[in-house]
């Protein structure tokens, strides 16, 4: 029998070969064997599979791939993550890390591996942005795969993904959001739009937005949530963030909207009885179900563009014209920045820093009357 080295319990060195041997015993009773040329590697080799043991995890091996871990990262992480965050992992998994990577050892993984994956989505006209967000993924699965002990480093903080392009924001002017306004009278729909360009609220959250989160005599609403479309169907989920959790104000002129939204409402629900879903959403379609995002791009907001006269843009720079608007207007960016949910009013800066000369030419202007009142 080898000797077993001292202090290292079932580690020992086989007289056999020279290899060090490390096991231990399944739930099962069998016993789980570790071999290898270094007795250190052996040995933390020995630990990581005792505490996914622990952890109720499956007992990995150096043989492990990428695919094999980044499935297993995948149900592990389920739990903890909001259901359309995790759909997004799966897909970067499935789409794009396992056809590259997945054969590769997760020990053996390097950071030209990530380098050449990048490159390769890249060329296949992935834009940089997502690259980006397949980094992040990347990153946060091996960061896992450490605090498991499966890796004796994140090799993705070896790696720079490739910088972002430029975004240009698509704006309304004062006049084309009044113009788009004006088409949509009559509109099932318009107190929809009223609010998106009088809050700045995102898309999900006007779609999400329940009467019970919104009060006509104070004239506020609570965004509490957001509609998303997840494999299951649409489903209503929680802000991602405490700053988007958050208390806004409305104009006269969208309380007038919304009080004649839901008196039209009302009128629908009659009109189709029992067929009405009382899901207690602000903006529901006909029998009052939520609202997919690509039925309002479509049959909605699309058409209500063409009929104003207007160019095509995201449902999304409406609430960049929200803020733009406001902050031409000579509002202050921390104001701006709380109504838009931004956790930190840099974000709004710097998002919106096309307007930064309007606020110079503001500024500029008001020393001259401060001075020359004197």
């Amino acid at each position: 029998m080898a000797k077993k080295a001292n202090g290292e319990g079932s580690i020992y060195r086989r007289k056999s070969d020279g290899r060090w041997s490390a096991s231990i015993t399944l739930p099962n009773g069998k016993r789980k064997h570790f071999l290898g040329n270094d007795r250190d590697e052996v040995a933390r080799r020995q630990r990581a599979a005792l505490k996914s043991q622990d952890d109720g995890l499956p007992i990995v091996t150096e043989r492990q791939t990428v695919a094999q871990f980044m499935q297993r990262w995948l149900v592990a992480s389920s739990p903890s993550l909001r259901e359309r965050t995790w759909e997004r992992y799966e897909q970067y998994v499935r789409l794009h890390i396992i056809p590259v990577l997945g054969k590769v050892s997760l020990t053996a993984l390097t950071p030209v591996h990530l380098q050449r994956l990048y490159a390769k989505r890249l060329e296949s006209g992935l834009s940089s942005t997502t690259v980006h967000h397949l980094h992040a993924t990347i990153h946060r699965a091996l960061e896992q795969a450490l605090r498991w002990n499966l890796v004796p480093r994140n090799v993705a903080d070896l790696v720079d993904p490739p910088r972002t392009e430029h975004f240009e924001i698509t704006t309304l002017t004062a006049k084309q959001a009044s113009d788009l306004l004006v088409a949509a009278e009559g509109n099932r729909l318009r107190a929809l739009y009223v609010m998106a360009l009088t809050t700045g609220m995102r898309q999900g959250e006007l779609l999400g937005l329940r009467w019970r989160d919104v009060d006509l005599e104070r004239g506020s609403v609570q965004i509490r949530g957001t509609m998303q479309a997840t494999k299951k169907g649409l489903r209503f989920a929680e802000t991602k963030t405490r700053g988007s959790r958050r208390h806004v104000l409305l104009p006269t002129r969208t309380i007038d909207a919304l009080r004649q939204h839901r008196a039209a409402q009302a009128e629908e629900r009659l009109r189709v009885g029992q067929a009405w879903e009382d899901n207690d959403l602000v903006f529901a379609n006909e029998v009052g179900r939520p609202i997919a995002a690509g039925n309002l791009l479509k049959r909605s907001f699309e058409p209500l563009l063409r009929r104003a006269g207007l160019p095509r843009i995201r449902f999304h720079d409406l609430r960049h014209s929200a803020a733009t608007l406001l902050l031409e207007e000579g509002i202050h960016a921390k104001i701006v920045s709380e109504m838009l949910g931004h956790t930190r009013i840099s974000t709004t800066l710097d998002l919106y820093s096309h307007v930064t000369p309007t606020m110079q030419r503001q500024a500029a202007e008001a020393f001259d009357a401060i001075l020359a009142a004197r």
